[in-house]
């Protein structure tokens, strides 16, 4: 059975606020341990909202310091306090936004019940986080101040193994994680039995990129290349390109675009302006480009190891 890799929207409008959208907010819940991306205002209500809990939350991803990707990290890391979270929560962002963050939670978080640890990122491709199951990778991206975008990618799994045929060549329980690692068995007798007579092949590896806010840019597209799913930015429709260049954003057609040239398998459009009062127009001229695409939406949960629902 595949692993749980779920994309849950807390919030997918740009820097204005409206009654349509809530400022950028993303949750992947990774075999229920919770990654934050972005923590705009509004984010500890939408985690309410969507049953998502505190106390799985271990890391938030800011990929830059604009007011709608990081203005509610106080008050989440406030309220985290007040459920009595405990442990360590670690927030990734630029050297400016651990000072301006240590100094908003010294003065109101003065006696947290967890430890907040800052992890000061570049703009630039290195891997910032890894564990046993994941890596998170920081690429550039391109806006009016420094930003990163955020490439989630599953390690390889083990293979499954056939038990039948395991039972048949008498192979020792000592030696099937050697087995599940890619591994030949040879036989007392000296016989080599090859590993794909014993074992099936692994569940397929998921990763994950989350682009917001930049133009459109070739070296994205490379930064992410062969990716499964990417969320790209769509604030404006195809009309406004000159608008998006200038403020350092994108087009429907721009994700579209760099969805194609990064060989991406699915696309997501988010930050949108609060000028649609619907997403149809976006996604239809993403669809004409990329067909895969869907839109995001407050309070949809995104199961990343199945296609979309288009």
């Amino acid at each position: 059975m595949p692993t749980k890799f779920e994309l849950n929207i807390l919030g997918c409008g740009s820097a204005t606020a409206s009654l349509r959208h809530f400022p950028s907010c993303q949750v992947l819940n990774i075999r229920d341990n919770l990654f934050m991306i972005d923590c705009g205002e509004g984010a500890q209500l939408q985690l309410r909202k969507m049953s998502l809990k505190y106390a799985r939350l271990g890391h938030i991803f800011i990929s830059h310091l604009h007011g709608d990707h990081c203005f509610g990290l106080p008050g989440l890391i406030s309220t985290m306090a007040l459920l009595g979270k405990t442990g360590e929560i670690t927030i990734h962002t630029f050297d400016d936004g651990r000072r301006i963050f240590s100094e908003i939670l010294g003065y109101f978080c003065r006696e947290l019940p967890f430890n907040v640890r800052f992890n000061v990122i570049t703009p630039s491709q290195q891997t910032i986080y890894e564990d046993d199951a994941i890596t998170v990778r920081t690429f550039p991206l391109y806006h009016r101040l420094p930003t990163v975008g955020f490439l989630f990618a599953e390690k390889p799994k083990p293979r499954h193994i056939r038990g039948d045929m395991a039972k048949y060549y008498g192979v020792p329980h000592y030696q099937m994680n050697e087995l599940r690692a890619g591994a030949d068995f040879v036989t007392p007798d000296g016989n080599t039995i090859p590993n794909d007579v014993l074992t099936t092949d692994a569940d397929p590896c998921i990763s994950y990129a989350y682009c917001s806010d930049t133009v459109k840019s070739q070296r994205v597209a490379e930064a992410v290349k062969g990716v499964d799913w990417l969320y790209h930015e769509a604030t404006y429709d195809a009309s406004l390109g000159e608008k998006a260049r200038t403020r350092g954003h994108s087009t429907s057609a721009d994700a579209a675009h760099i969805a194609l040239e990064a060989g991406a398998r699915h696309l997501i459009l988010g930050h949108f302006s609060k000028r649609y009062i619907n997403t149809g127009q976006l996604v239809d001229e993403a669809r004409k480009i990329f067909p895969s695409t869907i839109a995001a939406e407050e309070c949809l949960t995104v199961d990343l190891t199945t296609p979309p629902k288009l």
